[in-house]
């Protein structure tokens, strides 16, 4: 095994909370409720696949101190959406395809994506 990193690396976490037309209502309730109840930055509506995300969704923006509260909450309140939560480490490959965590289906990302702008960047 490598060396381990330390969790220090993690500024902080993003949800992305997938839907499609049936579900989009379902996906606003639970939008405004975490709003409501937790401290996060909201993103706005994608109603079109964007970045390595397969279908619509919109990105809720967390501190790492708020991991713990937020990610079982939505485990018992996601209402059947699928969710991925990820760390952002400043390296978004990694993030996405191998430090994620699944609520609900895993779905396919376009990984191709990220890989393309960080060759970009490189």
């Amino acid at each position: 095994m490598a060396n381990p990193r330390n969790p220090d690396e993690i500024h902080g976490y993003h949800a992305h909370v997938y839907y499609d037309p049936e579900s989009r209502e379902t996906a606003a309730k639970l939008r405004e409720q975490v709003e409501r109840i937790f401290p996060v930055e909201m993103g706005r509506w994608r109603d079109e696949p964007v970045g390595p995300h397969p279908q619509a969704m919109y990105q809720v923006k967390f501190a790492p101190a708020e991991f713990q509260r937020i990610v079982p909450w939505l485990m018992l309140n996601r209402a059947g959406l699928t969710i991925l939560v990820h760390p952002d480490t400043g390296d978004a490959y990694q993030d996405h395809a191998e430090n994620e965590l699944w609520l609900g289906e895993k779905l396919k990302l376009r990984l191709d994506v990220l890989r393309r702008m960080l060759a970009k960047n490189s």
